[in-house]
């Protein structure tokens, strides 16, 4: 399985922690939600695409988030109270002292190529997320961010090594799963003064 460059995920390990808080809903429930709300997107790149909107986006809010994965942005009452429930625990995640940030992928005890495969679309979600905001090019963004992001943009054609073993095929894609996580807390971090400002920056990020 593909590894991100050692740079990047030295950065992700420095800043690992004891224990993850927040609250993960279940892959399987948003991702039937989803497809009964005929959504654009399946239940990881809709988060990741909520993750990276959530990064970099200024006053990005549910109902934006909404228009970008489901057809008119509309959902039945309850399973727009499913959605609304991951993105106030994501931001929140985000936002939080504690790293307790998640990616939703699928369960343990799905196969290693379908959480791979869903790995895959989370980065790809994300990358999307970032690009529909206020950073168009990684080339300018600030400390290692345009690293991770081109980290990012190699695990989206991450795939299982069929010649190792699943041992060493779930022990790739446990670290990847955590530079991930970690990587995008970091993104969060360093992009909030772009978030802060009262509109798009006036020099183009180039």
């Amino acid at each position: 399985m593909t590894r991100s460059n050692a740079t990047a995920l030295r950065a992700a390990k420095n800043h690992r922690h004891n224990g993850h808080l927040m609250h993960t809903e279940n892959y399987t429930e948003i991702q039937r939600v989803l497809t009964e709300e005929r959504s654009l997107a399946d239940a990881a790149e809709a988060h990741g695409t909520l993750a990276g909107c959530l990064c970099a986006a200024i006053g990005y809010r549910f109902e934006d988030w909404l228009l970008e994965i489901l057809p008119e942005g509309r959902a039945h009452p309850m399973a727009k109270e499913t959605l609304r429930e991951l993105y106030v625990d994501t931001a929140g995640a985000l936002e939080g002292p504690e790293l307790e940030f998640e990616l939703l992928l699928p369960e343990d005890e799905q196969p290693i190529d379908a959480r791979t495969a869903a790995l895959a679309q989370w980065c790809q979600g994300f990358l999307y997320g970032l690009g529909t905001s206020v950073v168009q090019d990684e080339s300018g963004l600030p400390g290692d961010i345009g690293e991770i992001v081109r980290d990012l943009t190699e695990i989206t054609h991450v795939a299982v090594d069929t010649a190792q073993s699943e041992e060493s095929n779930e022990s790739a894609y446990a670290e990847l799963v955590e530079f991930v996580r970690i990587g995008v807390q970091l993104v969060f971090d360093e992009l909030g003064p772009l978030r802060d400002q009262p509109g798009p920056p006036d020099v183009p990020l180039h």
